[in-house]
């Protein structure tokens, strides 16, 4: 099942809502489940709503498989239903083009990025991985407060003028844990979504200097989507990514060339640590899948579109 955050403008400003995409509309989960209840005779159909099909993506998260079962139910429900308001007043169906698209996790619990491909350390760093890359996922925390939507223009900070994107995957928990072995991770992975770290290289470069970061050169923009995958419909290994830049192809790759898997970092985390619904964990860069690997980077007005098979395409333009 694909998950979308969406915007919706209404009389009193705009109102966010969690979608499933669903023949060229989008399905209002909420105010579709709280229209089947009705049909099935509920005396309180909206209160249950609330608690079970939240319009909130994280809380939706929280509630686990029965918000899930909720959406499955909302979207039979609006599939075949002529009517086209719930009892909550909102509608049951949107045209893609009368909402916009957000991030699917809007404003992550945190933001966790990792560097778990091989040839993308040897490339950057010039040199072989040291030892402890192979020993452990690392990982760098940043702001979970920069999220980029799709479609959204990135403003490229001031104080840089090297450009850069980044063709990655992003885990989105849904689940509270704490030391959780990796044969048991599948369990807090509620799914998956496209994650673009763009990343500002010349101060990027000053900071690593320092041995620290990065900091200034990361936390800008961080883009995510345009849907969350649940994890029984995406197959991590086999995914086929593409990142094109103005329609020409840059990069490619698989997220089955990590040598740390997601279930790896999963159990390397929560070590001493919980892990809660809403945090998001990169899985960092694939081979040549930036241009700094490249030696090309890119310039004002440059549209940048990431392809994941299964999840879609996250299409950004950096000034």
């Amino acid at each position: 099942m694909k998950l979308a955050t969406f915007e919706v403008e209404t009389p009193v400003g705009p109102v966010r809502r969690l979608g499933v995409p669903h023949d060229d509309e989008l399905i209002d989960i909420h105010s579709a489940y709280a229209a089947a209840l009705a049909a099935d005779g509920e005396a309180d159909p909206v209160s249950i709503a609330d608690a079970h099909a939240p319009p909130d993506i994280i809380e939706f998260l929280r509630r686990g498989d029965r918000s899930r079962e909720a959406a499955q139910e909302a979207v039979a429900y609006a599939d075949e239903a002529a009517i086209e308001r719930g009892p909550t007043g909102g509608r049951l169906r949107f045209d893609a083009d009368e909402v916009s698209l957000l991030a699917p996790v809007p404003r992550p619990n945190s933001l966790r990025d990792f560097m778990v491909f091989e040839e993308h350390v040897r490339n950057a760093l010039g040199e072989e991985p040291p030892d402890a890359w192979y020993e452990m996922p690392v990982y760098y925390k940043s702001t979970a407060d920069s999220v980029v939507a799709p479609g959204e223009t990135v403003e490229w900070p001031a104080y840089s003028s090297l450009m850069d994107y980044e063709l990655e995957l992003a885990a989105v928990i849904g689940k509270e844990g704490r030391d959780i072995p990796a044969e048991a991770a599948d369990e807090y992975i509620a799914g998956y979504t496209i994650f673009n770290d763009f990343s500002a290289r010349d101060i990027q470069g000053e900071e690593m200097q320092a041995r620290l970061g990065p900091a200034k050169g990361k936390d800008f923009a961080n883009a995510f989507g345009p849907y969350l995958v649940t994890a029984d419909d995406f197959d991590p290994e086999t995914a086929e990514m593409r990142a094109t830049v103005n329609g020409e192809v840059w990069s490619e790759g698989t997220p089955g060339e990590m040598y740390h898997t997601f279930a790896d970092i999963v159990a390397h985390v929560s070590q001493s640590e919980t892990l809660y619904p809403g945090d998001v964990l990169g899985s960092g860069t694939v081979g040549e899948g930036c241009g700094l690997e490249l030696g090309q980077f890119l310039e004002s007005g440059d549209t940048v579109s990431l392809f994941v098979d299964g999840i879609g395409t996250l299409e950004n333009t950096v000034r």
